[in-house]
């Protein structure tokens, strides 16, 4: 059973939502205010993260971009955002921040269970789907990068690159096919593990902030009207 925390000042919302995602092993407890659950993330361990945007003390996006740069233990925490408005500009910052999905209130509690399971099954499973016929390569090597997927680092010029989980994955995805176009709706179904309701803007946004974390090198090649491509050359490992 995954355990969950919920960071939401209504209080009347964690009660009906712990009963239902009991449902599908999903163990939910809730704090109303973020200096409680940097407490609770200081001392327990929890698989992942609801989110309210609109928060006492600070904002959703505050607490987002704090935890993203707190402690290693917080870094990778799955992260979902419940935005009030349902706004693109709040949904692109929450992913510009770190967040791994969002989703607007009110919101259908079957879909938020979806999206969490979505977000728990990339925790743990390998990033891309290796060929039956034979074994992905532990150890991506290129002229300046070099991932090592056994342990989910990456390593730019030498020094180790502070990625989330859907950054992380992404990368991958395009490094394991250098030179293959992927466009917008090929990498939200290969992540999200879904249709998304949005969201070509929002890979865009993921792209360049993974670009902007691989600096100064050129790793992430931009087709107009087509998508992404991986364009660094390979070195032999």
């Amino acid at each position: 059973m995954h355990r969950l925390l919920l960071i939401d000042d209504d209080e009347a919302l964690a009660g009906p939502l712990t009963q239902f995602l009991a449902r599908f092993d999903l163990q939910l407890e809730a704090v109303t205010r973020p200096s409680a659950a940097l407490r609770r993330l200081g001392t327990e361990r929890f698989d992942a993260l609801i989110l309210d945007g609109m928060l006492p003390e600070m904002d959703g996006f505050e607490f987002c971009k704090r935890l993203r740069a707190g402690a290693d233990a917080w870094r990778d925490i799955p992260v979902l955002m419940l935005t009030a408005r349902g706004d693109l500009t709040d949904r692109v910052v929450g992913l510009e921040l770190g967040a791994d999905d969002y989703l607007p209130k009110p919101f259908e509690p079957r879909e938020l269970a979806a999206r969490l399971q979505t977000i728990l099954r990339r925790t743990r499973l390998a990033p891309v789907a290796a060929p039956a016929t034979a074994q992905p390569a532990a150890r991506l090597t290129f002229e300046g990068l070099e991932i090592d997927t056994s342990r989910r680092e990456v390593r730019c010029a030498g020094g180790l690159v502070e990625l989330t989980g859907t950054e992380y994955e992404l990368l991958v995805m395009l490094a394991r096919e250098p030179g293959k176009v992927f466009s917008r709706d090929d990498i939200l179904n290969r992540l999200r593990g879904q249709e998304a309701d949005l969201y070509t803007r929002a890979v865009d946004i993921l792209v360049s902030r993974l670009r902007r974390k691989l600096e100064p090198l050129a790793a992430l090649k931009t087709l107009r009207n087509a998508g992404y491509c991986f364009a660094l050359p390979a070195t032999s490992s």
